[in-house]
């Protein structure tokens, strides 16, 4: 049933299947890059486009189509590394806040309150400049600044399956709250974390590659999108190519991961059924 409903969302079919693309592509890097993507050639700086390299040089003279095929994987590790890191805290705090309450609530939603009245972006920048630049520095800064909106989803996802019938069933038949959490609580609100961490992810991806152009996440020589980007703007007017194409990928996974994330949310969500 699932699928049959999946596959009437054509949107949510093409975003998977450039999704799946995308994770082939980056699994696979070392056999479908033709050329070193850190192997410089000065004398062939910002080379446009040519039948041997059809996407070009970059500013040291490094294959551009090499670089995209190996940057979707620091690109796609970043993003789940990130989503993974933010829904499993994320997941426990909203989870312990709702079904315990009380005090432990009140701690924990003063904590989320707190991270949360920073700008999203300002907080990830504060966390790398704690952490310090790197990839999975950033992954890190922006998992935390993620954490915030999971916690506070989980916890109204939670706190009205507290109150529902079945939950005071179990509790009578003397059930622990550890197994009232994991064989009932987490098992009914799936649905609602499945659709959440993948709409985030599009976000997540956004957020490290805006990290890696700004120099705070990935550094050189590693081949990463939104380094790319950086390493091309400011030659936006000589060789536009160098930005173009490592900005149009990075539109185009993120917006497959939106549209993705928009046909999970249809077909989980028992509203919108």
């Amino acid at each position: 049933m699932f699928w049959k409903r999946f596959f009437r969302i054509k949107s949510a079919v093409i975003s998977l299947i450039i999704i799946i693309i995308v994770l082939l592509v980056s699994i696979f890097a070392p056999y479908l890059a033709p050329y070193d993507p850190v192997k410089q050639s000065l004398a062939h700086r910002r080379e446009l486009p040519t039948r041997e390299h059809i996407l070009g040089r970059d500013v040291f003279g490094r294959d551009i189509l090499s670089r995209i095929i190996y940057g979707a994987r620091a690109t796609i590790l970043a993003g789940v590394f990130s989503v993974m890191l933010s829904t499993i805290f994320g997941v426990a705090l909203g989870t312990i806040s709702g079904f315990y309450g009380g005090k432990i609530d009140m701690i924990l939603m003063r904590f989320v309150d707190v991270l949360l009245s920073f700008p999203y972006f300002l907080l990830a920048i504060l966390m790398v400049a704690v952490l310090g630049p790197g990839l999975w520095k950033a992954c890190v800064a922006v998992a935390i600044a993620t954490l915030p909106r999971f916690a506070r989803v989980v916890r109204g996802v939670v706190l009205s399956n507290v109150k529902m019938d079945y939950i005071e069933a179990t509790k009578a038949l003397g059930s622990s709250n550890s197994r009232i959490i994991f064989n009932h609580i987490l098992p009914n609100i799936s649905s609602t974390i499945i659709v959440f961490s993948t709409l985030e992810l599009a976000h997540v991806i956004l957020s490290t590659a805006s990290l890696s152009f700004l120099g705070l996440g990935a550094q050189p020589p590693i081949a990463e999108w939104g380094l790319m980007l950086n390493e091309a703007k400011g030659y936006l007017m000589v060789a536009p190519h160098m930005s173009l194409i490592p900005g149009m990928f990075i539109m185009i996974l993120v917006l497959a991961a939106n549209l993705f994330g928009d046909g999970l949310r249809d077909i989980l969500d028992p509203k919108l059924k």
